[in-house]
């Protein structure tokens, strides 16, 4: 029966699969185009992989790209590539991880493009492979994934331009990180409430509940946690992601009309790149797809939900 269900299940997202194959090919009309060439996207972490391709096809819908990443010749030669390509993307240094840097691509955008449209907040890193489940680097994988991308939005709100459309972030996240996840959730029921209760979401509980987790892994307890069991740092780091996605929303609500943001996340699925150790299933082409449907969605009134493959999925 097991073996069925897997089937059916594997069946069903192979058809999904084809239909937003089929979804990629059909061209925004006119009417929906509300960008331009003047319109500006920021990518973070996109020399590679999933980020790359999300840089590639925002550039190739006609939006001018800010690639960045934290290697510059890496980032550099990404962006090259993509210029070769003919495709509108300029290159810049950035660590989510150093005020500094941020600080410096806040200005230089600010100067050269008097801020931007789209934040897509890829940027992550994981050292899990296959069964592994070590948390030797916990404390930075929180840092990269959570405390970076918050760092950014926080920068970035100042800088995003008005809008009648509304200016938009894209969390990249994971299905690994839900709250309810029947294989993965926290075991907490306090904690969990808590996060899944916008009224109760605050900056203080998300860091605190991140913060504790990385202290227990460091004194050795946090198996007695209840936290995820399957690759832990990088489940807690995107758990806080989506949690931080929520209260954004909350914190953004009252922006009045033509200084609208729109924040959502989004799962990129096992995707084939360097952070699955080239095992996933995925294409990058399919991974990047939610995440610029997402960025470029027409009469964007969608905010503080959950997506994998153009579908809304809980938290």
């Amino acid at each position: 029966m097991g073996r069925n269900a897997n089937e059916k299940a594997k069946q069903r997202r192979e058809q999904r699969r084809q239909e937003i194959s089929l979804l990629r090919t059909i061209p925004y009309s006119d009417h929906q185009r509300w960008w331009s060439a003047e319109t500006i996207a920021v990518v973070t972490g996109g020399n590679r992989g999933i980020g790359f391709e999300l840089s590639r096809q925002l550039a190739a819908h006609g939006l001018t790209v800010i690639l960045t990443s934290r290697d510059s010749n890496v980032g550099a030669e990404a962006a090259k590539v993509l210029q070769e390509g003919g495709l509108n993307v300029a290159f810049h240094q950035l660590d989510v991880l150093d005020p500094l840097s941020i600080k410096k691509f806040a200005d230089w955008l600010h100067q050269n493009y008097g801020g931007l449209d789209i934040l897509v907040n890829n940027a992550g890193i994981n050292f899990n492979i296959g069964a592994d489940n070590s948390l030797e680097h916990a404390r930075e994988v929180v840092a990269t994934n959570y405390f970076g991308t918050k760092s950014m939005i926080e920068a970035m709100i100042p800088l995003m331009k008005a809008s009648t459309v509304g200016a938009r972030i894209v969390n990249v996240s994971s299905r690994l990180g839900r709250l309810n996840g029947r294989r993965n959730r926290i075991g907490d029921l306090t904690l969990r409430q808590q996060l899944k209760d916008v009224n109760s979401l605050s900056d203080e509980l998300i860091d605190n509940a991140v913060s504790t987790f990385v202290q227990q892994v460091e004194e050795g307890t946090w198996e007695s946690g209840g936290w995820p069991q399957m690759f832990t740092d990088y489940s807690v780091s995107k758990l806080a992601v989506n949690a931080y996605t929520r209260l954004m929303v909350k914190i953004l609500s009252d922006r009045p009309d033509g200084q609208k943001i729109y924040i959502n996340c989004y799962c990129p699925g096992w995707v084939k790149t360097a952070m699955t150790g080239y095992a996933g299933n995925i294409p990058t082409e399919e991974g990047a797809d939610t995440g610029v449907w997402l960025a470029l969605l027409p009469d964007q009134a969608i905010t503080g939900k959950f997506f994998a493959e153009r579908r809304e999925i809980s938290f």
